[in-house]
């Protein structure tokens, strides 16, 4: 297979946060053999978000670079469920479940990776026929003290809660997918360094070569303070339409622009220092974010979205206009305040956010700020609502 040494070099540097071991790596990728590049997701959710794409953009340079990708989904280990960060243990989810979950990831996916390339396994078809004794002997590798050294499982001995026997089960588990794939490389998350470093000992112990291990860097939510992620609220979703998209770009703190540009573009290393060196000079950073967003629209969308986003978005914030596309909502209990109408349609994700946006002077009603939490509405007129910056709405009887 014929060696890039500039993709090379990209794959090992460009957004990776930590390599084990990196000159190990280096030395597979410059061989010229052909690697086994392993990602497994566990189909817990629905909705990937730039943040994981950061991921799947580097499984692309490995696709490029000629590799084969193989995506491996948990529809085994989902049913147990990974350990969390958190106090409690994950719940674990039904096979039927798992399925429609890897389906929906599937159709994200393939916005990055060539995905007739991609092999797709299911780790049930070799986790699912374990005899118990070989579970046993699998178990045997590890010790009870190198399990607890797993961060979460501190923290829970630390605040006196529970460790399910199962949860030490997860990571051998997750290392056995790769001995049944002879994965030579592993990507994931920082929080599944401790899963994917207790392959190599198996993979030892079956006379296979030891996977590397690459994990890429956090992404930071659009609230510019914690990783993104969907408990957070702060995320850009892929499912996200390109108005939603744009808008999210849009208020992202001025302090993240270089980030974004380095993680959610296919920007080379000479774009990025111009972006640097505009800002440097002191460009607007709203030019820059108008074009971090139309670059990521035009990606996941079209060049055709992109642009009417940022013509809509001139309209509505630098014209101080309305947005041209403002969805109708048809209300049928006329009677309900505000604040229950606009949770009950989820445009708020609550009443108390409702009330910290009126607070705020966030929620407007034919463009007057509303200050009364028991304000309702006159149903003889159709009424325009805004909330916050971004989103535009008419109600009507």
């Amino acid at each position: 297979m014929k060696v890039n040494k500039d993709l090379i070099h990209k794959i090992l540097n460009r957004n990776v946060a930590e390599v084990i071991v990196k000159s190990e790596l280096e030395k597979k990728l410059l061989s010229g053999k052909k690697l086994n590049i392993k990602f497994g997701i566990d189909p817990t959710g629905t909705n990937l978000h730039l943040g994981h794409m950061v991921l799947i953009k580097k499984l692309r340079d490995f696709q490029l670079a000629g590799h084969q990708i193989i995506l491996l989904f948990g529809n085994f280990t989902a049913q147990i469920g990974d350990p969390t960060g958190k106090s409690e243990t994950r719940k674990p989810l039904t096979k039927k479940q798992v399925e429609e979950n890897a389906k929906t990831y599937l159709k994200q996916i393939e916005k990055v990776l060539d995905i007739k390339k991609v092999k797709v396994v299911w780790n049930n078809d070799w986790l699912g026929k374990l005899k118990f004794d070989q579970v046993i002997k699998l178990a045997a590798n590890f010790t009870v003290a190198q399990l607890l050294e797993r961060d979460m499982f501190q923290e829970r001995i630390k605040n006196s809660l529970p460790i399910g026997l199962h949860e030490f089960m997860y990571p051998l588990l997750q290392g056995y997918d790769s001995v049944a794939i002879k994965a030579d490389v592993e990507l994931g998350g920082t929080d599944q360094m401790f899963n994917m470093l207790m392959a190599r000992p198996l993979q030892k112990e079956s006379k296979m070569s030891q996977q590397s291990i690459m994990t890429t860097k956090i992404l930071v939510g659009t609230d510019g303070i914690k990783k993104m992620g969907k408990s957070e609220n702060n995320f850009i979703a892929i499912f996200d339409s390109p108005k939603e998209k744009f808008g999210k770009i849009m208020s992202i703190p001025d302090s993240l622009i270089i980030d974004y540009f380095e993680m959610c573009t296919d920007y080379d290393d000479a774009d990025l220092k111009k972006v640097k060196q505009r800002l440097q000079k002191g460009e607007n950073p709203k030019h820059l974010k108008i074009e971090l967003a139309k670059t990521i629209v035009t990606f996941y969308h079209n060049q055709e979205e992109a642009n009417q986003q940022e013509e809509e978005f001139n309209n509505v914030f630098a014209k101080k206009g309305l947005p041209t596309d403002i969805p109708v909502i048809k209300i049928v209990n006329t009677k309900l305040p505000l604040i229950d109408l606009l949770a009950e349609h989820k445009l708020v994700k609550s009443k108390a956010e409702a009330r910290r946006l009126i607070d705020g002077g966030g929620i407007k009603v034919d463009q007057n700020k509303i200050q009364d939490y028991n304000y309702s509405l006159n149903f003889k007129n159709e009424h325009l609502i805004q909330i916050g910056k971004r989103i535009f709405v008419k109600f009507k009887a």
